[in-house]
């Protein structure tokens, strides 16, 4: 058995086992609510990621070069990063809602590249001449984590959103979730450790106040995830630049992936900026970083469809 059909035995069996992951999330959220299933789920992430990793590594010892030179192997480096971050949560919060929206994300992602791509971009191909440099690990390696770190904080906004859709929310400026930093934990049953003696009277007055406690908790997460995604974004964009000298001899070139990615920077700038100095109130600072996920996907994966500009080698034409 050659080294390639292992590989995609791996990506095969990754994809089979996020859409397990996927209905299991789903049904424990919407029907069931067993807590075994939460911890089934959590090992199949762990399981799809030691796939992933196998796969690229593979990839990257009989080919020479690390993984991330085309579209096909950037897509399953991202649903790496991911599902990484995924578990790295999961650990954090026994949150159902966590897993439920990270793993469609992870499967439509892996689903394209498995079954949209064409067999030519799915093999290794020797690399162009720009490509060869050690940049290539430290720059895309950055820009695709920064991009599955500001992917899964704005898809949280989003489910803030959601949740709070026809509310007026009132939650402004930086995190005001008191009770936990960065974890995500929310029971609507177990309201005796949120609400005082004295408060508990009515069951409308308290779940009220969970749905509140909730919006709190998941933006507070949202806030956190894009702070730490942008630092990430802001180092890759440099390092492009650095590399962009040294391949073309200009810092930079107005390419589209260029400009998105300014663009992408400014977005979640902005929003970051907004929080900090605590200048926009309820829900505008989700609304931006909802707009960010689109931005996130375009400067990814939209600009490539063009088929235009510098980096547009080993992508779509």
């Amino acid at each position: 058995m050659s080294w390639n059909i292992i590989e995609n035995n791996l990506i095969n069996i990754s994809f089979s086992l996020l859409l397990i992951t996927f209905i299991i999330y789903w049904i424990n959220l919407i029907i069931i609510k067993i807590e075994k299933l939460q911890n089934i789920c959590n090992i199949l992430t762990i399981i799809i990621n030691i796939c992933l990793s196998t796969s690229l590594l593979i990839r990257w010892v009989v080919n020479n070069y690390f993984p991330l030179s085309n579209l096909y192997e950037s897509l399953i480096f991202l649903t790496w990063c991911i599902t990484l971050i995924h578990i790295v949560l999961a650990k954090k919060s026994n949150s159902k809602l966590i897993g439920a929206i990270i793993a469609p994300i992870s499967l439509f992602i892996i689903a394209f590249a498995s079954i949209s791509l064409p067999p030519s971009m799915k093999i290794a191909t020797p690399l162009v001449p720009a490509l060869r440099s050690n940049w290539l690990m430290m720059h895309v390696t950055v820009m695709m984590i920064s991009y599955a770190t500001l992917m899964i904080g704005s898809i949280l906004s989003i489910l803030f959103l959601i949740i709070s859709n026809g509310k007026n929310i009132e939650l402004q400026g930086n995190s005001y979730n008191y009770t936990k930093k960065i974890l995500l934990k929310y029971n609507s049953n177990n309201s005796k450790n949120i609400l005082s003696n004295n408060q508990i009277i009515d069951k409308n007055i308290t779940y009220k106040y969970n749905r509140i406690n909730l919006l709190e908790s998941i933006d507070n997460l949202s806030y956190r995830i894009i702070g730490f995604g942008f630092p990430l974004l802001t180092i890759g964009i440099i390092a492009g630049a650095v590399w962009a000298n040294e391949a073309w001899g200009s810092y930079w070139s107005w390419d589209p992936k260029e400009t998105w990615a300014l663009i992408t920077w400014i977005i979640f700038a902005t929003y970051l900026h907004s929080r900090l100095n605590k200048s926009w109130h309820g829900k505008k600072p989700a609304v931006l970083a909802s707009i960010g996920f689109v931005i996130v996907w375009i400067c990814y994966l939209g600009v490539n469809f063009l088929g235009k500009g510098l980096h547009s080698y080993g992508w779509i034409s």
